[in-house]
């Protein structure tokens, strides 16, 4: 609902004072269980620490009773045993694990935590962990004047988050996305901090609303929740990319989506009948544009109700996704958590008579207003109704339906609200809470529940499902879209940090949609957003049927040329990206990454915002304003190579680069290895050839490890899987390459391998696995050379 002035009349002042904390006070007692826990109890409160693995501690407090161990859904790793000691004087506690050290302030108690090297990573400060008479719970901790705050999923504004106030409740908000917006779909209350080049990171398992204040003080951070316990863990780094393995840990990693989900997909609201499909793809087909996924919006639906097709808008679904199939391209239809109150629809007969949905503490079901009107919405905190909603997309999956769209899983609804009635009453598989205790897990939990219906029912294929909401650990289930942007330079700006730190967040899988859903995007915006968008993990146009279509050929052929290529792109560096995916699913590293994760101690960027990393050697510069045709970009230590042009760069340097509309400016550190593809209609087309590029420097051997399965399936994790090490050096004017499969339990498409050799003089020679190739000096002045299979 939108403010007016009234928001700020000064009768509102007394109704913002902030209501006084208590703190738990003195310690009264402890008792330690050696490779378990150690219980405090304070005057005013409990607090329980347990050690998940010697670099992980999980702190809990609770002012009424010994603090409940029970975790949420998002913890997903079982504590392991770890050799802790105990020590105590007459002003301390100290326990110690091999990595961590826990200082115990006795009066008040206040934890201090350091790592193996006596660093102080986390500190109270005298308040330390409090409450107030509405049952808030809160932490203060000491903030250092090199703290440099990342993560918190979905938020506005930059990359470094000191200095901003961000609230975890999952929002609609279709308002205009701004820095001032606080709240959007997805809460993940989790960060890294970097201080002087190392990092901690910290997750506040809380899925009530919680409020984290890195602005009211520049001496002091807090974290609060509205309701339930303070339980946090923290992760002592001491890397930024140890503190993603640490928390990717406890909330779990990113499955390997299936290849398709990575290509390039086209959206609108609505595609409202089989005709328009089936045009759609034809122009796509007409046009050579390489196309994966086509979405389906609510219009599909019979009256909006779930697991149904318009009869008449879709007369035949089955034969239209195996037509569509037979062309390499997937259908997502979307699936609403609304079921239509209609005592006639199966679903909300089956929900009733099996008491599947939300319910007030009486018995009486939750009914709120969405886009069939008058609907139910299933307790998704009940392991039964997960089942019986995963067991429905049986309806899509029938169809030859692989992958699911996930919206209005806030749970959005339409009142002043915008959500659920917080007094509505989950049975939480026997452990009832309330609507505003567990609201941040709803959409997690619908996620939870589709995906793992999805992947039971298409015969070991992996299943693909985008998000709009979730809570942390939403990355082991779905994608992440950032929601209902609008076609505003100013929300492509933004895409950049909000991807960057929801990577950071541990959701290496996001994108938003390219070229804004909402208002009327143009040509210039669609191609520059497009060209970001082959570089973002996920890769879709959609918009809204009030605004101008923007399909790639709706602004006219030189939009269209530049758009086009963009697309292509994203085929191209497939092999690369798909590696990064890989590595992502293993480590928790995101695809798309911040500088700073690469660079910590490189002040230039701890608040860089508008260029992104591909893995660990390429620098991707946008360009985010109108008629802008040159940029600064900021290049690290070490030399780069611009992409297009093969010009090498210095480090450790701001640069002025040119960039015409066909430009993405794009640039490879020197001593990379890059892996590239061709372009095709879609991945379900073979790759021929591959094409390795080659950046030597010298005195140095360049690495990379390539990877490659099957796309669909996962056979990958019983080792069907190819990975091959591939190296390179110069020495005496010869460039020395050696391939070397590490596991060759599934065999690639491609037949032939061709290199590229960036920056060589054109009398270098090339040898692969020892032996002396033919090249030749292409068109850019490289040499390369082909090799067999």
């Amino acid at each position: 609902m939108q403010e007016g002035s009234a928001a700020i009349l000064p009768d509102q002042e007394n109704e913002l004072k902030q209501q006084p904390y208590k703190r738990i006070g003195s310690l009264v007692s402890h008792t330690f269980h050696q490779q378990e826990a150690l219980e405090l109890q304070c005057e005013h409160g409990f607090v329980s620490v347990l050690f998940y693995r010697d670099d992980i501690v999980r702190i809990l407090m609770n002012p009424k009773e010994t603090p409940q161990k029970q975790s949420t859904l998002a913890v997903v790793k079982e504590r392991e045993n770890v050799e802790l000691t105990l020590t105590e004087n007459e002003h301390n506690l100290t326990l110690s694990s091999s990595k961590l050290t826990l200082n115990i302030n006795r009066a008040p108690v206040t934890i201090a935590i350091y790592d193996q090297d006596g660093r102080v990573l986390v500190e109270e400060t005298e308040h330390g962990m409090a409450f107030n008479s509405k049952q808030e719970v809160i932490s203060f901790k000491k903030m250092d004047a090199n703290d440099h705050f990342y993560g918190f999923g979905e938020k506005t504004s930059f990359l470094d988050k000191r200095g901003e106030k961000m609230t975890m409740w999952n929002t609609d908000v279709f308002a205009p996305h701004n820095p001032e917006i606080d709240a959007l779909y997805q809460s993940i209350p989790y960060f890294m901090t970097i201080r002087n080049g190392q990092a901690h990171g910290i997750f506040l398992d809380n899925p009530a609303k919680t409020v984290f204040d890195m602005k009211s003080s520049t001496e002091q951070y807090s974290m609060k929740a509205e309701r339930g316990q303070l339980d946090y863990y923290i992760f002592a780094g001491p890397t930024p990319k140890d503190v993603l393995e640490q928390y990717t840990a406890i909330t779990g990693k990113m499955p390997l989506p299936p290849k398709w989900a990575l290509g390039y997909h086209q959206s609108r609201y609505s595609y409202k009948n089989e005709q328009e499909v089936r045009a759609l793809v034809q122009t796509f087909k007409e046009k050579r544009i390489p196309l994966d996924a086509i979405y389906l919006d609510i219009h599909y639906m019979d009256g909006y109700r779930v697991f149904t097709f318009d009869e008449d808008r879709f007369p035949n679904p089955k034969q239209l996704m195996q037509e569509l199939k037979d062309e390499g391209i997937h259908v997502v239809p979307i699936v609403d958590p609304g079921v239509k109150e209609d005592p006639e629809y199966f679903v909300y007969q089956e929900g009733v008579k099996d008491d599947h949905f939300c319910k007030y503490i009486d018995g009486t079901i939750y009914h709120g207003d969405v886009w069939p009107g008058n609907s139910a919405f299933p307790d998704f905190t009940k392991a039964e109704v997960r089942k019986w909603w995963g067991d429905n997309h049986t309806f899509y999956t029938d169809l030859g339906i692989e992958g699911v769209w996930n919206d209005m899983n806030e749970p959005a609804v339409f009142n002043e609200t915008k959500t659920m009635d917080v007094k509505v009453v989950h049975d939480n598989d026997g452990d009832p809470q309330t609507h505003g205790e567990l609201h941040n897990l709803y959409g997690f939990l619908m996620g939870k529940a589709t995906h793992e219906g999805l992947k039971e029912q298409i015969n070991g294929k992996r299943p693909f499902l985008l998000t709009r909401a979730g809570f942390a650990g939403v990355q082991r289930y779905a994608t992440v879209w950032t929601g209902d942007n609008r076609s505003f330079w100013e929300h492509l700006q933004m895409a950049l940090p909000m991807c960057m730190n929801l990577g950071v967040s541990g959701v290496p899988f996001c994108g938003p949609d390219v070229g804004g859903f909402a208002h009327d995007t143009n040509g210039q915006l669609l191609a520059r957003w497009t060209q970001f968008g082959t570089f973002t993990p996920y890769f879709r146009n959609h918009s809204e049927l009030h605004s101008l279509p923007q399909e790639p050929w709706q602004f006219g052929e030189t939009y269209e040329k530049v758009i086009k290529k963009y697309i292509e792109q994203r085929y191209v560096w497939m092999p690369y990206l798909y590696t990064l995916f890989q590595e992502a699913s293993v480590t928790g590293t995101p695809v798309m990454r911040p500088l700073v994760l690469e660079y910590p101690n490189d002040k230039h960027t701890f608040n860089l915002s508008d260029q992104f990393m591909i893995g660990s050697d390429v620098i991707v510069a946008p360009i985010l304003t109108p008629d802008t045709y040159h940029r600064v970009v900021y290049l690290p230590e070490g030399r780069w190579v611009n992409y297009w042009t093969n010009e090498k760069l210095e480090g450790g340097k701001h640069h002025l680069v040119e960039a015409p509309l066909d430009t993405l400016p794009i640039f490879v550190k020197e001593g990379a290895v890059i892996t590239h593809g061709a372009v095709k209609r879609s991945t379900e087309t073979k790759e021929e050839q591959l094409t390795v590029h080659v950046y030597p420097k010298e005195g140095e051997t360049s690495t990379f490890t390539y990877y490659e399965d099957d796309g669909r399936t996962y056979g990958y994790e019983s080792g069907e899987f190819y990975t091959c090490k591939i190296e390179a050096a110069i020495d005496n004017e010869q460039v020395n390459i050696t391939m070397n499969v590490e596991n060759d339990g599934y065999q690639p498409d491609w037949k032939a391998v061709k290199f590229i050799v960036h920056g060589v003089a054109d009398h270098v020679k090339v040898t692969v696995d020892g032996k002396e190739q033919v090249t030749e000096v292409n068109a850019k002045g490289c040499v390369q050379t082909n090799l067999q299979r």
